[in-house]
């Protein structure tokens, strides 16, 4: 039966494939952890380079990939990928990203392979992309990347370390970037806003299973005054000097609130952000359905900010 607050081609993909899935719990974690890790496979750097489309490599802590035959130095998508903190992994997204954001903006992307909780809990996550976007920078040269054109990407919780990343890199003195595209990002770890509570168990990834992602992330400091903004963004007192922002989420999403109030503390601190959200989208509608006319229109509003900020 198609969810209604959902968008109807949204709903009927996840219809298709089997439902709302029930909420994560602790005592599932690791049986979750091997599943996403099948469902996820890594493609070897051959299939990525997609019969020569793209140039791919490894370097420390990241696979690299960029069109094929272009020119010059390129602006750089420094990509952290979704997983809640507790899986996925920097291969099997590239396909997608190299597809819809490198080839038609010109842009090289840089995956980055961070440790997951509960095996490396906060900071190790965000300890290894900040080393890793020091590693791009370091061989931007012989990559053809350009280090004045950086990125920072992600989704989901990719999109929270983003976030968490450009903090920590204010925070430090750099090094600097020029912009953070946030999709869906996992930016508090409170879980009390009315969006958690309004789709608890009709999101893909609701408030149940999100609260045992932060729990695994944070450890003995999940549910005290102790979080840090580096660990949860969403719990930063000032976003003042952050990098423009581009942030999107559904409206039928548990993180819909978080989002939306982040977008509005940047504004308040004079910073830049442009905020969507999309009608009827659930957590990874985009992901589930990409045929979907919202997410084509999600696409082309990503492609669209980031054209006009690296021009």
């Amino acid at each position: 039966m198609r969810e209604a607050y959902m968008d109807r081609e949204v709903a009927a993909a996840v219809a298709a494939r089997g439902g709302v899935p029930a909420p994560l719990t602790a005592e599932r974690l690791r049986e979750w952890q091997r599943a996403d890790a099948a469902a996820r496979p890594r493609p070897g750097l051959r299939e990525l380079a997609d019969g020569g489309r793209f140039e791919v490599g490894l370097g420390e802590g990241v696979v690299w990939a960029r069109p094929a035959g272009a020119s010059g130095r390129l602006p750089v998508l420094h990509y952290l990928h979704g997983g809640g903190l507790i899986g996925g992994n920097a291969y099997a997204v590239l396909p997608r990203v190299l597809r819809e954001l490198a080839e038609p903006l010109g842009v090289a992307v840089v995956s980055v392979e961070y440790p997951l909780a509960p095996d490396a809990p906060y900071p190790q996550p965000l300890h290894a992309c900040r080393d890793a976007l020091r590693w791009t920078l370091a061989n931007a040269a012989p990559l053809g990347l350009d280090p004045a054109r950086v990125v920072l990407a992600g989704k989901s919780a990719g999109g929270g370390l983003a976030a968490a990343l450009a903090l920590l890199l204010r925070d430090e003195g750099g090094p600097v970037t020029i912009g953070q595209l946030l999709l869906s990002p996992m930016l508090d770890d409170r879980g009390g806003t009315a969006s958690a509570r309004q789709l608890a168990g009709r999101d893909t990834w609701d408030a149940a299973s999100n609260a045992t992602a932060w729990r695994a992330a944070l450890g003995a400091r999940y549910g005290t005054p102790d979080v840090p903004p580096y660990a949860a963004p969403a719990r930063a007192t000032s976003l003042a000097g952050l990098p423009p922002a581009y942030l999107e989420v559904g409206s039928a999403e548990t993180f819909r609130d978080e989002v939306v109030a982040y977008a509005g503390a940047l504004w308040q601190c004079g910073g830049s952000a442009e905020l969507h959200v999309w009608p009827g989208a659930c957590h990874g509608f985009d992901t589930l359905a990409p045929g979907a006319a919202v997410s084509r229109a999600a696409v082309a509003a990503r492609q669209g900010w980031l054209r006009r900020l690296l021009e």
